[in-house]
């Protein structure tokens, strides 16, 4: 709900408000961001006075969107040059529009012809708002945009805590917490894809618990190079922003054009974490992901490597076929000469050694299995051994007079060049139009480096910004053909987990570490901010290749399921035995997939000396609650757990140490169950289902 009275705005959910208005200086000034007030008229500001002269006006208010110019040294939204090499914007308000559920607030600047529109779109059942900002050069001239963020956050408190995520490749997810105090926190990408190492967005609270406490969250809807500060000033507040990294990056704007920045949405929870979980929940299945159920996927990388042929492929499908499998996808090695990491990218025909007749048999094969078919690609990258690359050796970033930097035996395509964007969409679209494939993994396995694109003339360093929305576009354009085949987004491992990404593309890879251990980290701190539904989790082969761990069969399953259950290990090598226990395990998933993918998630919280990982899930009366215990420590006491997603004055049957139970929602909330599991990687999943 959008609600104006005499220059004060309001946008309004079902728990929230956000409240910004026009002050006597003529600036966008903020006022308010919390839970629901619903009283425009208390709302007044106070004319601010500077402190000093080194303490103005510009640098104590607290701007909606703070440009460079004047008397401000703070961080600003948009930096510009104009043509006659000024650098200061000095802006005044001109008014608002309001289109269905977003409010524009118009700013122009009072001597060159330069517009700034910030967008507010309020979705108020999701209890969310997103944020984004339109300039427009509207002169003669051409301009530089220096500097540009989405938004600006402002919070009235001090000594707050940021989380986020580090890691790197195999080790992505892992969430830290850090206090905020003066000087600035900076996070950030660099390497032109979102990142193993940090994550495009913030959670801002103030001792919040998975249930309790304030917290303020956003997420920017970008794959590429972002930059997210956060501040605590000097008076008496903590600010945010996020948006497009200005590393290396200026964006040329010719007359008449202009540039619109990705969007942040951001949210406010008064009852902890788990709301926060739940508004992001919400958000996705009513805007973003389809209600069909994901399958149960095999991939054939682990069994085989790059030794793909025909033969071991419908071997595989069998073995994959009798285990319960729906989906069978063929990774790296099926096209080019394309034996190991070397050669083949960029030639994608089908390798004739491998298939001497094509793909189709193969195909006939899964489908005749009553599954599904799918396919590994990598179209950004080429290989200096590969034939495009002989033919195109132009196609790629780089510098005159510089070596080109290979890693992983691999160059990246310019991907701002629109013959490369043609080569990738109609390679895939001819891949698709003549092969019956449900499912693309979409890989990118290197950074960007040398970012010369002289196509893109003045405009270069905007590269980093060009190349992932030329990969948006090209996937927007097949999905539209091609309406039935998911994609699943992958950057070696996790680098592409952001929701720039999702919603153009269905499923994320999560990591390439699939150690069943290490994925309940991963997992548990994936879970904040993004859907279980596309959370693509693996059973692999142990000792594990990444950690050398060995972890019984169950638990591996167990850990899997968590999200869209996938298989990648060697059939071909597995015991009858393992085959009989992953066929009960898949067969389980696929009776209680529906409460995962599409139910509430809890992380429930625990006081057990032992480090158990408990999950819980939820729709309508039906209720799942998973129990992990990597590692017995002393003191083998049962673990309490009290569930969240129940109705209280509901009786629910359950299965507790082989004894069926029957208690009301209420008691297992207050009171809750004991669970007593002892040795390590113990592992147990309970349903409960209304009477």
């Amino acid at each position: 709900m959008i609600k104006i009275e005499n220059g004060y705005f309001s946008l309004q959910t079902i728990i929230s408000e956000y409240v910004f208005c026009i002050d006597n200086e003529g600036l966008v000034r903020h006022l308010y961001w919390g839970k629901i007030i619903d009283c425009l008229r208390d709302f007044k500001f106070q004319p601010l006075t500077e402190i000093s002269t080194n303490d103005p006006v510009y640098e104590i208010t607290p701007e909606e969107y703070p440009v460079y110019g004047g008397l401000r040294y703070k961080e600003s939204c948009l930096k510009v040059t104009f043509a006659d090499g000024t650098r200061d914007i000095c802006y005044k308000y001109t008014g608002y529009d309001i289109k269905d559920s977003t409010l524009i607030i118009k700013l122009t600047d009072i001597y060159y012809n330069l517009s700034i529109e910030l967008y507010y779109k309020v979705y108020e059942n999701c209890d969310l708002i997103e944020r984004w900002t339109v300039v427009s050069n509207n002169s003669a001239d051409a301009l530089i945009i220096d500097e540009i963020y989405s938004a600006q956050y402002h919070l009235p408190y001090e000594n707050l805590r940021f989380s986020n995520t580090h890691g790197h490749w195999g080790a992505e997810q892992q969430a830290f917490t850090q206090n905020v105090s003066y000087g600035k926190i900076c996070f950030e990408n660099r390497r032109g894809i979102s990142g193993h190492n940090h994550n495009p967005y913030f959670i801002l609270e103030n001792n919040a618990t998975e249930t309790t406490g304030d917290v303020f969250f956003g997420v920017l809807k970008f794959s590429g190079n972002f930059r997210g500060i956060v501040e605590q000033t000097q008076y008496g507040e903590t600010l945010v922003q996020m948006g497009l990294n200005p590393y290396d990056c200026k964006i040329v704007l010719q007359a008449n054009e202009k540039f619109t920045t990705p969007s942040i949405l951001a949210g406010y929870s008064n009852l902890g974490f788990e709301e926060m979980t739940y508004i992001m929940q919400l958000y996705n299945q009513e805007h973003v992901l389809t209600q069909d159920l994901r399958p149960v996927l095999y991939n054939s990388w682990e069994a085989v490597g790059f030794d793909v042929t025909c033969d071991k492929q419908q071997q595989l499908a069998k073995l994959a076929q009798d285990i319960g499998a729906e989906l069978f996808v063929v990774d790296d090695g099926w096209f080019g000469n394309r034996n190991g990491i070397d050669n083949g990218l960029g030639d994608w025909y089908v390798n004739e050694t491998k298939f001497p007749n094509g793909l189709q048999p193969l195909i006939d094969t899964v489908k005749n299995y009553g599954m599904k078919f799918g396919i590994w690609v990598e179209p950004e990258m080429v290989n200096p051994q590969a034939q495009l690359y002989k033919d195109h050796p132009d196609w790629i970033y780089r510098f005159d007079n510089r070596e080109v930097t290979t890693s992983r035996e691999q160059c990246v395509l310019n991907m701002t060049n629109k013959e490369v964007q043609d080569f990738v969409y109609n390679m895939l679209d001819d891949l698709l139009s003549n092969y019956d494939i449900s499912y693309i993994k979409w890989d990118a396995n290197r950074p960007i480096s040398e970012p010369g694109a002289k196509n893109l003339g003045p405009n270069e360093q905007m590269l980093w910004y060009l190349h992932i929305e030329a990969v948006y576009n090209i996937v927007r354009k097949l999905k539209s053909k091609h309406k039935d085949v998911l994609f699943e987004a992958c950057a070696s491992g996790g680098g592409r987990i952001d929701y720039g990404i999702l919603g153009i593309f269905d499923d994320f890879w999560t990591s390439d570490n699939t150690d069943a251990y290490d994925r309940l980290i991963i997992q548990n701190s994936y879970s904040k901010l993004y859907p279980i539904k596309a959370m693509r989790a693996w059973v692999t082969d142990c000792p594990n290749f990444l950690t050398q761990r060995t972890i019984p069969l169950k638990f591996r399953f167990h850990s899997a399921m968590m999200g869209t259950l996938g298989i990648g290990s060697n059939l071909l090598k597995m015991s009858d035995e393992d085959k009989e226990l992953s066929t009960i395990m898949i067969a389980q998933y696929k009776e209680i997939r529906h409460i995962i993918q599409n139910g509430v998630f809890y992380r429930l919280t625990h006081y057990s000396t032992n480090d158990y990982y408990i999950f819980e899930y939820a729709l309508d009366k039906e209720d799942l609650l998973f129990v992990f215990l990597p590692q017995s420590k002393l003191g083998h006491r049962p673990v309490n757990i009290k569930l969240q997603g129940l109705d209280d004055d509901i009786y629910y049957e359950f299965n507790l140490n082989n004894q069926l139970e029957c208690k009301s929602g209420r008691y297992l909330k207050l009171k809750g169950i004991d669970i007593h599991l002892l040795g390590d990687y113990q592992s147990v999943i309970i349903k409960f289902d209304a009477k």
